[in-house]
């Protein structure tokens, strides 16, 4: 339970600032917040510190994005980011990993990665902690918060006290990892609205009518334009099991409200006519042509539901301007999602109506922070919810 109410007795252990949480926006508040001369105690419920930074990007930390900008958020409020990622850029991690002599390199779509492992990033700023006289305390849970005029917490490793609290305890994905809802309910008892928490950057599931048609085709990928109102994706995509994955359908998942349905565009490099038309008089039937642009298995597949093949000088022109508008505009509605296991992220959360842009400060509980993944900020795939963590640690690092 916790309670924004009267001080808890009994010699707790005092700090200018206390930070909830060990991950990638925790750390940085913490490390900014030493700079600066403030006693910072970072309490973490698990073992180690970072441990999603430790499993990103197939454990390289793809860490930033050299194109993030507020375009590549979601929340309520799109607005709010925009002047955290404006005063901490990529180029400012940049610079921190290369003080650290850390070799990196880019790849697609300008994914920043490090050449050897993801522990170099946790290290990293483990040093820069330490440096500035952060100290740690891990299988630390927070049983209680009550305030006055300080921050009183009661924790199983002892009771502690703070001017400043930054709640930076991440989402509900990943829950393998020991994500938890524990930031939310301590908005929920100091009075923060909180905007609804949906699974983001995660595999979708067929329909019913779709899973008996492509659920034989896992393992078959291509690229392709996934889409959903004005969000276009052009990425890769895989068929699993159970629905489709992949990048191209991790980012759209985002902006796919329940219910709604995405288009594929599954000849984003070619115009289908193109294919067509030069065999539009011959007796080659739809699916062989079509199966020199597409894995033959799904075009195969996708004919039977879609546009049944037969030779093409039996289609008309119209019949085959409507073939093409179907290529590059399928229309799948997924039956849901993979939920928060699969999920690399969390949509909504702590209302960002409710805090100060410049400072990431809750706006009705003077000292209260919260930053990262918490907060209704979500990014793209790509290394778009790095920089969200730092740039929000950054910006409550430097007033609490």
């Amino acid at each position: 339970m916790i309670h924004p109410s009267p001080a808890i007795p009994g010699g707790p252990v005092g700090q200018d600032v206390i930070v909830i949480g060990g991950g990638a926006a925790g750390l940085m508040c913490a490390l900014e917040a030493g700079k600066r001369g403030r006693s910072v105690l970072v309490i973490e419920h698990a073992a180690r510190l970072g441990s999603k930074i430790l499993i990103s990007g197939g454990g390289r930390c793809n860490f930033t994005n050299l194109e993030a900008g507020p375009d590549n958020y979601f929340s309520a409020n799109p607005h709010f980011c925009r002047s955290a990622l404006a005063r901490y850029g990529p180029g400012d991690f940049i610079a921190l990993v290369q003080k650290h002599g850390i070799p990196f390199h880019e790849r697609k779509l300008g994914q920043l990665f490090c050449n050897s492992s993801s522990r170099q990033i946790l290290e990293m700023l483990q040093r820069e902690c330490a440096e500035n006289g952060v100290k740690t305390l891990l299988n630390c849970q927070v049983e209680d918060v009550r305030k006055d005029h300080k921050f009183h917490l009661r924790t199983n490793r002892g009771p502690l006290e703070c001017d400043s609290l930054v709640v930076a305890t991440g989402g509900l994905s990943m829950p393998r990892i020991g994500a938890s809802d524990f930031g939310y309910r301590l908005a929920a008892q100091f009075g923060l609205n909180l905007i609804p928490r949906y699974p983001g950057l995660t595999p979708l599931l067929f329909g019913a009518a779709d899973r008996a048609s492509y659920g034989n085709l896992s393992g078959i990928s291509l690229e392709v334009i996934a889409s959903c109102g004005k969000h276009r994706f052009r990425e890769m995509m895989l068929f699993t099991h159970h629905g489709l994955s992949g990048p191209a359908i991790l980012q759209v998942s985002s902006c796919c409200p329940q219910g709604g349905t995405i288009l594929l565009d599954l000849l984003p490099n070619k115009p289908a006519l193109s294919l067509l038309e030069p065999a539009r008089r011959t007796d080659r039937e739809l699916a062989t042509v079509l199966s020199e642009a597409l894995p033959r298995r799904l075009v195969q597949q996708w004919c039977e539901r879609c546009a049944p093949s037969r030779p093409l000088k039996q289609y008309s022109v119209q019949e085959l301007a409507g073939i093409s508008r179907q290529l590059h505009g399928w229309a799948v509605t997924p039956g849901g999602t993979e939920g928060y296991t699969k999920a690399e992220v969390t949509l909504g959360g702590v209302d960002t109506a409710e805090l100060s842009s410049r400072t990431m400060e809750a706006r009705k509980v003077p000292g209260l922070f919260f930053i990262g993944e918490v907060v209704d900020v979500t990014g793209w795939l790509g290394g778009y919810n790095f920089q969200w963590a730092w740039a929000s640690g950054h910006a409550a690092g430097q007033v609490v």
